[in-house]
This record gives structure tokens, C-alpha cells and sequence, in this order.
């Protein structure tokens, strides 16, 4: 359901396309993530069904069981590894249903693979589903891709009155708890509308207020694009010049799409949760933190030093290195 692992997963789509050309691939979605598929090459379709996070809905899984059995399906990679993720695949009958053992499924799922632990990043753990029983691991798995076509974005930025001429930087201010979220973004927005920017915010409703407070420090050259549809952002990305993200799903989607992008990663490590894909720059803390790398959503010290000590200035000088690179 994060957007950074759905894209993360368009590689899954991408192996199992080279093993199967011509069978068809539809993925499960929920509605905050489903935009992403109508761009990503090799998939057929999303089956769009919401399940709650934190409970086993037996109807619901029912439900979403009779959808899978309509379809006919001959395989199902569950990449959760959770217990209630198998659920629905078992009682649809799909034939095979791989995954890894996970949360003891034995018996829902009857291609059981083994190695888990042995994969720390999400991303080798998914793909790995992909491949052959037995295979080895890839010394680079294939890119994410997001392809939107030009013409869809033209009509996009006529539609939101965003059609001037002015280099655009995005910026991408939330993210998953408060400790991956910098503090820095109303000073650099004020650095890019003085060097000529015109500046989006893109994010979800939750992003409101932190993007009220940006749009405040360059109200002229500052537009608030953030709600409820993720196709905005995902639109924005593409027309935009360069893309200035915390570690979130939005910097995962710029990525995929091929705009340059900054990535912050302040308590977080870029080796494990950076994208795949190759990105102009990783903003880290110059000094050393202790307690880095960590992955709760407050600091546990309540110092923040790690995003904290991030100034303005390293993420602008990083925004004029992307827009002119050294030869």
C-alpha cells in the first residue's frame, strides 16, 4: 500500500515479463496507489480492492477471494509476508501461491521459498519472488519504470494553470512519521524562487499544513499541490526540472519517471531505502549521529540532529549541481 514499495515492485513486473512475455500481469491496488499503474509498462490491470491494515476482515478477504477466482489466475506472488496477505489467494484456489514463509503459512501458501532473512532490503526480497525456484540473485535487478506520455501532461498543466516557463522545482515535504520530514523546505523555497523557480509542493491531505507553511515564504512563485489524487503528483514530477523529496514514495516515483532528483535522508539509510533508480543526489547530515541509522517515526532523543543539521545551503548547492552537472 506505500507508494515507494509499489514502485519499488514494478520491478517484480519487469522479471516476471522477461520470464513469461506473454502472459499477463495485473497487480492488486488500493485507490490511494492505483494511479501509478496506468503507467507502468507490462501490467494488465490493477484489481483495486481497500482491506484494512490492522484487522482480518473475513468478509472482506471472501469478497476479494471471489474477484481472484473470476480472473482464472494461474499464479500469485504474495510479497507481504504477512498471514492475512496469502488469505485470499488460497480461498480463490489459485494453483500456485508464492511467497515466503513469513508469518507460518504453510498450507495457504504451496511455493514456499526459502532465504528470507538472508535479503535485507525490501526490494531484493520482492524480486527474488520473481525469479525461478533455486535461481540466483541478479548483480542488478531492473529498474522501475514510470512512462506518462507528453500529451497527458500538457493537458495537465493547461488544466491547473501551471503553464508558465519558468523552470519548476517540486518539492515533496512529507513523508511516513515525522523523523524522515526536514524542516529546511521554507528557506530552500526561498533560495529556488530567487534563482528564478517556480516551485510546486506536491503530497497527500496530510501534507496540508506543511505545505500552507511553504507556500508562505514565496507566495508568488509557490503553488500548493497536494490532496487526495496521487496522479497530481505524479504529473508534477514529470514536468518538473528537478525534484527535491525527503526518503518517501514521491521521491521513488520522480525517480522511476527519470527527473532528477534530491533525496534527504536524514535518519534513514539510502543503501537500503534509497530508489533503485539512479538519482542526482543524497542529502545525509555532515556530522556524525550516533543514532543513526533509525526507522521510528519520532526521534527517540527528541535532539532531530539528523535532519536538524541539515542546512538550506547543502540541498540548494545539490539543486545547482543537478540542473548543471560537471562534464
Amino acid at each position: 500500500m506505500w507508494i515507494g514499495d509499489f514502485v519499488r515492485c514494478h520491478t517484480v513486473v519487469r522479471l516476471l515479463k522477461e520470464r513469461f512475455p506473454h502472459r499477463p500481469i495485473d497487480v492488486l491496488t488500493t485507490t490511494m496507489v492505483a494511479p501509478l499503474l496506468d503507467y507502468m509498462p507490462g501490467v494488465r490491470k490493477g484489481i483495486l480492492f481497500d482491506l484494512p491494515r490492522k484487522r482480518l476482515a473475513w468478509s472482506l478477504h471472501r469478497e476479494l477471494a471471489d474477484v481472484l477466482r473470476a480472473e482464472d489466475y494461474g499464479d500469485a506472488l504474495i510479497m507481504p509476508r504477512t498471514w492475512k496477505s496469502a488469505l485470499a489467494p488460497a480461498l480463490a484456489g489459485i494453483p500456485v501461491r508464492t511467497g515466503f514463509l513469513g508469518e507460518m503459512r504453510l498450507g495457504i501458501l504451496n511455493d514456499l521459498r526459502p532465504g528470507e532473512k538472508a535479503l535485507p532490503r525490501m526490494v531484493d526480497r520482492c524480486a527474488a519472488l520473481a525469479l525461478a525456484k533455486g535461481a540466483a540473485l541478479p548483480a542488478d535487478w531492473p529498474l522501475p519504470q514510470l512512462v506518462v506520455p507528453a500529451e497527458e501532461v500538457r493537458q495537465w498543466r493547461e488544466r491547473m494553470g501551471l503553464a508558465d516557463a519558468k523552470p519548476v522545482a517540486v518539492v515533496a515535504p512529507g513523508a511516513v512519521g515525522p523523523s524522515k520530514r526536514w524542516g529546511g523546505y521554507p528557506q530552500l523555497v526561498r533560495d529556488l524562487a530567487a534563482r528564478g523557480y517556480s516551485v510546486w509542493v506536491i503530497g497527500g491531505p496530510m501534507e496540508k499544513d506543511l505545505a500552507a507553511e511553504i507556500v508562505a515564504a514565496a507566495p508568488t512563485q509557490c503553488r500548493d499541490l497536494t490532496g487526495s489524487d496521487l496522479r497530481n503528483a505524479i504529473l508534477a514530477t514529470v514536468a518538473a526540472d528537478i525534484v527535491i523529496s525527503n526518503d518517501s514514495g514521491l521521491l521513488h516515483v520522480a525517480a522511476a519517471i527519470g527527473t532528477p532528483s534530491i533525496g534527504i535522508f536524514g535518519p534513514t539509510s539510502p543503501w537500503h531505502w534509497a530508489p533503485l533508480n539512479p538519482i542526482a543526489a543524497v542529502i545525509e547530515p555532515n556530522t556524525e549521529v550516533p543514532c543513526r541509522p533509525c526507522h521510528e517515526p519520532n526521534c527517540r532523543f527528541g535532539h532531530h540532529h539528523c535532519m536538524r543539521d541539515i542546512p538550506a545551503g547543502q540541498v540548494m548547492e545539490a539543486v545547482v549541481g543537478a540542473a548543471h552537472p560537471a562534464d
